[in-house]
C-alpha cells in the first residue's frame, strides 16, 4: 500500500490538518517578523554631535542669554555640500562671526572642526531609542549595523544548511520545539543586551532558528511589523513585543504531530502507527484502527526504504553535463533574487523616510503581487515572465537610486513597485526550479540552490557598507543584478506546457533531442538556399 493511501486512511484535509497548518501560520507570521526586526530597532535617525553651547541644558554659555537654537547650531556644527548640518563633526571653538555672514557664505569657513568626541544628540521624534542611539552606531561606526544584519543573515545561512540534516535525523517536530524556543530566547535577551557584541551575538542564535520554522506561506509578517512598529518606537519595547509571544508558542507544540513518513524510513513503525491514529480520530475518521495497522505500516516502510534506496545522489548529479548547468543557473538567479530580497527589506529607511509605511506597503502588496504573478505564468511561460519581472524590478531599483531624497512620494512609488515585483521574481523562481529538476533529485538540488540563495542573503548587507563611499552604490548593485539575473533566466528551458522530466536522464535526453533538432534545423535552412 503507498504512503497515500494510507493518508486516505486518516482523512486528508480535515480538522487535524487544519489545526497542524493554523498552528506553523502562526509560527511563520512571529518568526518572520524577526528577520526584517532591525528595520526599526536599528533605524538611524537625524543626529548631530553634542556640543556644550547648544546641549549642556545653561543658558549662561551663550554670554547673553538671547541666541535661538538655530543661531546657536550655526556656530557649532559646520554645514556639509548640500549646506545642512554635518552629522559627525564640529567646530572646535564657537564661530560667532557666522552669525554676520549670509547663508551663502557658511560652508567656506576655514574654522578648526572635529569628530563628535562628545557623543551626538539624535531626533527621537520618530524613533524613541534604537540600537543605534543606544551604541551610537553612527559615524566611524555606521558599518556595525550592516555587519550586524550580516551577522543574522549568517545564521539563516547555517540554519539552512543544518536544517535538512537535523530535521531527517531527529524529526520535524523536536527540532521545530527547540528552533521556538531557541528564538524565544535568544531574542528576548537581545533586548537587555549590555553590549553590541552580545546582541549581534544572540541575533545569530535567532537567525538559525528562523529559516527552520519558515514556509513559504507567509505573506503577513510586513504588515504586521510595520503596524506594530509604529505605535511601539522604542526599540527593546518592540524586540520583546514579538519576542515573548514566541514563548506562548511553546505550550500548544505538544499538538504539533511529527512526520508518520520521516518514522516510517526511521524504523519505528509503531510510533507512525500512533501519529496515524492521532489523525483519524481528529479528523473523525471510523474503524482506522483496524484499517491502521502495524503490518499495514511495516509493508509501508518497506516500499518507501526500497524507493529511498533508488534515490539519486550528488554523484550521479557530478555526472549529468546538462542538468549541472541547468543547476547552476537556477542557483545564480537564486542568489540575486535573495540579494535582492534581503537587501529591499533589511533596510527599507534608506529608501524612503516613511519606514512605516514602506513595510506596511510591502506586506499588503504580497498577496495580489502573487495573484498576478499566476495569471501572467499562464499567459506568457515562466522564463519571459521571470526575465520581464526583473528587468523591470531592477529598472525601478536603480531609478529609486537615482531619485533625490527630496522627491520622497516618487521614491516611494518606485520603491512599492519594485517590492511587488520581488515577491513575483520569487514566485516565478520556485515554480521554475520546481518543474525544471527531477523528482529523483529535487530534494538534493533544491538544497545547492538554497545554499546558494543564502549566500546571497549573505551578502546583501554587506553591500549597504559601500554607501560610506556613495549612497546610491549599494542600490545600483542590487539593480544591475537584477537585471542580469533576468538575462540568466533566458538561458534556461521553458516549462509551460512541456512535459517535466522524472529522472536524470530526461534532462540529458531532452539536451541530446534540442541538438539534434536544431541540426536538422540547420540543414533544412541550408537546403532552402
Amino acid at each position: 500500500m503507498a504512503f497515500q493511501e494510507i493518508l486516505n486512511q486518516v482523512g486528508t484535509l480535515g480538522r487535524f490538518q487544519i489545526l497542524q497548518l493554523a498552528f506553523l501560520i502562526i509560527c511563520n507570521i512571529l518568526s518572520s517578523t524577526h528577520v526584517s526586526l532591525e528595520n526599526f530597532t536599528a533605524a538611524v535617525p537625524e543626529h548631530r554631535c553634542w556640543v556644550r553651547i547648544l546641549d549642556n541644558g545653561t543658558l549662561s554659555d551663550n554670554g547673553t542669554g538671547l541666541l535661538s537654537q538655530e543661531d546657536l547650531l550655526r556656530i557649532s556644527i559646520p554645514l556639509d555640500s548640500n549646506l545642512r548640518p554635518e552629522k559627525c563633526r564640529r567646530f572646535v571653538h564657537p564661530q560667532w562671526q557666522l552669525l554676520h555672514l549670509n547663508s551663502t557664505f557658511w560652508n567656506l569657513s576655514e574654522a578648526e572642526t572635529e569628530p563628535c568626541v562628545d557623543g551626538w544628540v539624535y531626533d527621537r521624534s520618530s524613533f524613541v531609542s534604537t540600537i543605534v542611539t543606544k551604541w551610537d552606531l553612527v559615524c566611524e561606526f555606521q558599518s556595525l549595523t550592516s555587519i550586524c544584519k550580516f551577522i543574522l543573515t549568517l545564521g539563516i545561512l547555517l540554519g539552512n544548511t543544518l536544517c535538512g540534516h537535523l530535521t531527517d535525523r531527529f524529526g520535524r517536530r523536536l527540532i521545530m520545539i527547540i528552533c521556538v524556543l531557541n528564538l524565544a530566547i535568544a531574542d528576548t535577551c537581545a533586548a537587555f543586551a549590555p553590549t553590541f557584541l552580545l546582541y549581534s551575538v544572540l541575533r545569530f542564535l535567532a537567525g538559525i532558528s528562523i529559516p527552520v520554522i519558515l514556509t513559504n506561506s507567509t505573506v503577513l509578517r510586513q504588515v504586521l511589523l510595520g503596524g506594530l512598529a509604529y505605535f511601539v518606537r522604542n526599540w527593546q519595547m518592540l524586540q520583546l513585543a514579538l519576542s515573548i509571544p514566541v514563548f506562548f508558542l511553546l505550550p500548544f507544540t505538544r499538538c504539533l504531530a511529527e512526520s508518520a513518513r520521516w518514522l516510517i524510513s526511521t524504523n519505528k513503525p509503531q510510533e507512525a502507527l500512533k501519529e496515524l491514529w492521532r489523525a483519524a480520530r481528529i479528523n473523525g475518521m471510523k474503524n482506522y484502527r483496524d484499517k491502521l495497522t502495524v503490518e499495514v505500516v511495516r509493508a509501508t516502510m518497506k516500499e518507501e526504504l526500497e524507493v529511498a534506496k533508488k534515490r539519486a545522489s550528488l554523484r550521479d548529479l557530478l555526472h549529468a553535463p546538462a542538468l549541472c548547468k541547468r543547476i547552476c543557473l537556477l542557483a545564480s538567479v537564486r542568489f540575486v533574487i535573495n540579494l535582492l530580497t534581503y537587501g529591499l527589506i533589511l533596510h527599507l529607511q534608506n529608501l524612503g523616510s516613511n519606514t512605516f509605511l514602506l513595510q506596511i506597503l510591502f506586506g499588503a502588496q504580497s498577496i495580489p503581487a502573487n495573484c498576478i504573478t499566476l495569471i501572467v505564468l499562464n499567459h506568457l511561460g515562466r522564463r519571459i515572465s521571470q526575465f520581464l519581472f526583473m528587468s523591470f524590478m531592477g529598472t525601478f531599483i536603480l531609478a529609486t537610486a537615482l531619485v533625490p531624497q527630496e522627491m520622497q512620494t516618487l521614491r516611494l512609488v518606485l520603491s512599492t513597485l519594485g517590492g511587488g515585483l520581488l515577491y513575483a521574481t520569487t514566485t516565478c523562481s520556485v515554480t521554475h526550479a520546481q518543474e525544471l529538476v527531477p523528482t529523483v533529485i529535487r530534494a538534493t538540488a533544491l538544497g545547492i540552490i538554497g545554499i546558494a540563495g543564502s549566500l546571497g542573503s549573505s551578502l546583501a548587507p554587506l553591500l549597504m557598507i559601500l554607501a560610506v563611499y556613495s549612497a546610491p552604490l549599494p542600490w545600483i548593485i542590487y539593480g544591475a543584478f537584477s537585471v542580469l539575473g533576468g538575462f540568466i533566466v533566458l538561458l534556461l528551458p521553458e516549462t509551460r506546457k512541456q512535459p517535466l522530466p522524472d529522472s536524470i536522464q530526461d534532462v540529458e535526453n531532452e539536451r541530446k533531442g534540442s541538438r539534434q533538432a536544431k541540426q536538422e534545423d540547420t540543414v533544412l535552412k541550408v537546403t532552402q538556399f
